[in-house]
């Protein structure tokens, strides 16, 4: 994405970071309203995948709430370029946010989640009963974490961040 270059994303980005572009989905389907109230979309296997593990949850008294779901290639520019407004530099930036084009979230599989009262997209999240539940329960219906401490790819620990496998769900 040349508007991305421009702001000062490595053309290697990806090779570098052993990631790879990620394909916006044709379909998308509804998983309702994220925590701000905004409309929530995912690709449909993986939104009913979701809704699925949302209800599991909530049968063991741990509510699921959505921060993020599917967004765009210029969408995640738009993160990308306003951050670079704020003067943060693009190396930091790169490992908080991945580069327009590689984000898991284009791909309509994947999902920033919280519980009431607990920090959004903060690595505190971990210290909740819904992380516990996400890494007892989440692999049954398909879900990785995708970005662990230490991961290859160079980007920072999201203990909020899960992403749809098909090939995974048991």
């Amino acid at each position: 994405m040349r508007a991305a270059e421009a702001l000062g994303v490595p053309v290697d980005y990806g090779r570098r970071r052993g990631l790879r572009p990620q394909r916006e989905p044709t379909r998308l389907q509804s998983i309702g309203l994220d925590a701000q109230q905004r409309p929530a979309w995912l690709r449909p296997r993986a939104a009913a995948a979701f809704l699925r593990m949302r209800r599991a949850a909530m049968q063991d008294g741990i509510e699921l709430q959505v921060i993020s779901a599917w967004r765009s290639c210029e969408y995640q520019l738009g993160i990308i370029r306003r951050k670079c407004e704020r003067g943060q530099d693009m190396a930091t930036i790169l490992t908080v946010s991945a580069a327009p084009g590689y984000s898991e979230h284009h791909s309509g599989r994947a999902l920033d989640l919280a519980s009431p009262g607990s920090a959004v997209l903060e690595e505190a999240f971990e210290q909740t009963p819904a992380f516990a539940w996400l890494q007892d329960h989440a692999r049954i219906h398909g879900f990785a974490l995708s970005y662990p401490r230490g991961n290859r790819h160079g980007i920072a620990y999201e203990p909020w961040h899960w992403c749809w496998h098909a090939h995974r769900v048991r």
